[in-house]
Parts: structure tokens; sequence; C-alpha cells
């Protein structure tokens, strides 16, 4: 069911929802990017619709605001456990882009449907509701529609932005010169909206249907480019910083840590940490060895994983096309230029 929004009917909304719920959107964060006078935007809770960014894609994915980065699993002592209560009380609710719900799905698809389900990781995610931020434009380093993850209809509610007179897209502050179309798929949602007599019309989530980056998947991606020399190029520029693991929405590696209390040694929690297959000790094993000493063998692990080892395993790419490791990194290493790189290799017989 669609409606037709002034800004003010947006506002009600917003805070109608909030009386049951914790909201989650990309926010911008004054003075904390990543150099001095910057601005980063990234998810946190927010409690007014005007907090949300809807000009610029969020630096960091939306992963922290489902699963947290540093998650207390249990408590012990030298007798006994106890579980950790949930991180969150109330149900949520996301905004999110459409490459990041494609991206909540690969998360489902690793740590629910693969295997034994991770119970930590239910609890949590059993209590969303996502709404999409419909995308008129796209940004300047995504390239979702190579991936197909432009558009999506695995939303709860869906919401577009409609620019009115000589009001911008970006003003939202001004309010009164801004409407919003809103397709809901969620009864709650729905009820809130009749309640208010709102005008209905059809509404298509707006999606994003050509980008500047455009990336080409090559077919065939098998242990023929394991030691492949392509890869040695990486062990230079790579540092093993990790920025890319962090800021994808994909990555679903975490390291597991005892934390001992110091007023007694035999009690502490066990957490678990998000972590990354591209930083030094990752792919340690026992008896001092590793799977994966160099940095450009870590990026080949990462790179084919994305694009061909999880869709062997569960029929599409991991990767959605964001674009956040090409803007993240500090050495302008381009995954998305590493692809084409295969991809042209592959044509041309190499």
């Amino acid at each position: 069911m669609g409606y037709q929004l002034k800004h003010g009917d947006m506002e009600q909304v917003f805070d109608r929802l909030t009386s049951g719920y914790d909201i989650y959107g990309p926010v911008r964060m004054k003075g904390e990017g990543m150099y001095s006078d910057t601005d980063v935007v990234r998810y946190g809770r927010i409690h007014t619709f005007e907090e949300l960014e809807w000009e610029v894609k969020s630096h960091y994915s939306f992963k922290e605001a489902v699963l947290p980065i540093t998650q207390i699993l249990f408590y012990f002592t030298e007798h006994e456990m106890k579980e950790a209560e949930p991180e969150r009380q109330k149900p949520a609710i996301l905004f999110m882009r459409s490459c990041d719900i494609h991206a909540i799905k690969r998360l489902d698809q690793v740590y629910l449907n693969h295997g034994a389900e991770d119970y930590y990781y239910r609890r949590l995610r059993e209590r969303v509701r996502l709404v999409l931020m419909g995308c008129a434009h796209t940004c300047e380093s995504g390239f979702c529609v190579s991936m197909g993850t432009n558009q999506t209809r695995d939303y709860d509610g869906a919401v577009n932005m409609v620019e009115a007179g000589d009001i911008q897209a970006g003003d939202i502050q001004g309010g009164e010169g801004i409407r919003w179309k809103l397709d809901s798929r969620w009864q709650a949602l729905t009820e809130i909206l009749e309640s208010m007599k709102l005008p209905e019309q059809d509404v298509q989530p707006d999606y994003v249907r050509e980008n500047q980056v455009k990336v080409r998947l090559p077919e065939n991606c098998g242990p023929e480019l394991t030691g492949h020399p392509v890869w040695k190029e990486y062990d230079s520029r790579c540092i093993a910083c990790g920025r890319c693991n962090f800021v994808c929405p994909t990555c679903t590696c975490f390291t597991m840590q005892d934390i001992f209390y110091q007023d007694n040694e035999n009690a502490g929690e066990r957490r678990r940490v998000h972590a990354s297959c591209m930083v030094d000790g990752y792919s340690d094993v026992a008896g001092g060895g590793s799977c994966r000493k160099n940095n450009g063998e870590r990026m080949r692990f990462k790179v084919l994983h994305k694009i061909s080892d999880f869709k062997k395993k569960f029929g599409y790419q991991m990767c959605v096309g964001c674009g956040r490791c090409d803007d993240i990194c500090p050495e302008y290493i381009s995954f998305s230029a590493c692809v084409n790189k295969l991809a042209d290799m592959e044509k041309e017989g190499r």
C-alpha cells in the first residue's frame, strides 16, 4: 500500500514508531571523520526523522546496528555460566539502501542457513524490520547494477524523497517543500498510515539504473588463480589494515576472546569481536604456521570468496557492489578494478 506524505506527516509516523522500536539509520557525525574537521556517516540510533542522512552513502555499513562489533556471549565463574542479555531489548527498525538489504540476506545465509544456526545473531535479527531508502542517484564508487543489487522487494517499508518547489533534496530542515512517498508491506506501519487519513497512491521504490563504476564478472575463478602472479602486486601495496573488511556489509568473520576479571582470575566473560581476514594473525594456526602469510594471498582469498566461492555454494555473489572498500582503502586499492582485471585476464585466455 502506497501513500504520499508531507514532511510533517513523515515526522509523525517516525515519532509513533519510536514508541515501540529502536530506530537505526545512517547519521552524519560531525567532526568524527578520518581526518581533522571532517564528518563521518555511519549507522547509529536515531530519535528524530531529521537525523537521517539521505544524500551521502554511509561510510560504514549497517552491520554494527545488527551485530555489535564487540558482543558478550556469556559470563563465567569457577562453577557456573550465565548467558548475557541481548544488546537490544526492544525490536528495531533499520533504514537501509537496496545494496545493504541484499547484504543482510548474505549475513542471514551465513549465520542462519549454513549448518548450525547462530543463536546470538538470530535473537537480534528476528526482531528487525527493514525500511528501504530509495536511491534516485548512484553513489560515486558503487557498482550495485553490475551485481544485481540495485533494487529489492525484501522490505517492510520503502521511502522515496520527492523534491518540490525550490527546496533542494538535501535541505531536510526546509521541510515544507519536500514530499515523501511511502510503500508499506508491514501491517503495523499500514495501520499508522491509515489512521492518518493520508492520500493513497501507487509507490514504486526509487532505484539506480546505471553506475559510474561498472564491473565485469569473470565466469571462472578456480584453483588455477591461486598461484597467479597478479596477486603479488598487493604484497607491497596492501598494508593489512583490514579497513576493507570492517566497512564491508557482507564480511562475517570474528574472533573469540576470554576476558578474566582482575579481582577474580577464575571469573570473566567470553566475547566475540568482528575480525578481518586481511590482518596479520587471523589465519595463524597451531604450531606457528599460517594459511596466508602474504598480503597478496589474503587479497586473493577475499576477492575470490566475494565473487566466486560464495556463489558456488549459494548461487549468488557475496559482494553487493556498495563500493565502501574502495572508498576506505588508504592505499587506493580498488576491489572493482581487481575484479575487472580478472575478467580481462579470462577474456585474453591468461
